[in-house]
């Protein structure tokens, strides 16, 4: 079964099908509609067979469809039938969440994505829990106006790196997890990551897209060497998960 995996964000979107090791990309924005972005996917991966489909939406996701408005987006994709559009089955999930699913080696991980904004979540066996900890109070505004792109722009590099490990350092302090990835696109404009932690990679997020849609027995939280850039396939070991909160329904 060949999987196609859609990583929504505020500027780009990203895709990859199952076999493949190069992502296509297209830019996002304020003004990209569900609508628009079917299309434009629909466009880029003509000449790639899937399945079905995996979608890292960039706002929050319960049972499998979104809840809320992308703010980095147009409007219009709370009610939207994706897989309608795509004619094919399709699973939805936060993208900071698939990307955290893409990074787990096992424990209570903690994942936060410095990206437009701030995404986060904890992964502990077979439980995936999407966090909003970019929307709580810091300093004088919240995580993710310190810790994402907007506050790289308005504090510079030197001070947003403070932030940075200031804010993740506290949120460490809080969860206490056995593991944490530092993820998302600014990742690689940290010139030394917080204390405890490790680089994620923006790849993980299809590896996470792909896991969804394994077989329980071997749904592929499998370790992933910590240093390695993830193969771009999905996993082939087995191993039970029991009950899921990660396995989103179909949209």
């Amino acid at each position: 079964m060949n999987v196609l995996t859609i990583d929504i964000g505020g500027t780009n979107v990203k895709v990859l099908v199952s076999g493949q090791t190069e992502p296509r990309r297209f830019p996002s924005g304020r003004t990209l509609t569900p609508k628009q972005m079917v299309s434009r996917v629909k466009k880029l991966t003509a000449d790639w067979e899937y399945d079905v489909i995996s979608i890292g939406y960039p706002g929050r996701v319960h049972h499998g469809r979104p809840t809320s408005e992308p703010r980095n987006l147009a409007k219009g994709w709370m009610r939207f039938n994706f897989a309608g559009a795509f004619r094919c089955p399709v699973k939805i999930m936060n993208d900071a969440a698939m990307q955290a699913l893409g990074s787990y080696k096992g424990g209570l991980m903690l994942f936060v994505g410095l990206g437009t904004g701030l995404g986060s979540a904890i992964i502990e066996e077979d439980a995936v829990v999407p966090l909003e900890l970019g929307q709580v109070p810091y300093r004088n505004g919240t995580f993710e106006t310190h810790l994402g792109a907007g506050g790289l722009k308005r504090f510079g590099k030197k001070k947003w790196q403070r932030n940075v490990t200031d804010g993740i350092g506290r949120i460490i302090t809080a969860f206490q997890p056995d593991d944490v990835v530092v993820g998302g696109g600014n990742v690689k404009k940290l010139k030394a990551l917080p204390a405890g932690s490790r680089a994620g990679h923006n790849a993980f997020a299809f590896v996470g897209g792909f896991r969804l849609w394994e077989p329980i027995q071997q749904a592929g939280l499998r370790r992933l060497p910590a240093k390695s850039k993830p193969k771009l396939v999905a996993s082939r070991r087995r191993k039970p998960l029991g009950r899921s909160s990660s396995r989103a329904r179909a949209a």
